[in-house]
């Protein structure tokens, strides 16, 4: 389980640094937004599957 919940971090880690890229490249404020907005909603993914993967360290 420790194994699957470090390759969805990475994973996750992957999928902000690419819409980051896109979020560069963005032509307009609407994809910027787009962006902006799915970045948001990846990194509390990503903080709460650390928040777990502590939680399986400590115990």
């Amino acid at each position: 389980m420790i194994e699957l919940q470090r390759t969805l971090i990475r994973g996750s880690e992957k999928i902000i640094g690419h819409y980051r890229y896109l979020l560069a490249t963005a032509t307009s404020e609407r994809e910027r937004e787009r962006f902006r907005q799915r970045i948001d909603e990846e990194q509390l993914l990503l903080d709460r599957l650390r928040q777990t993967d502590a939680r399986s360290r400590a115990a």
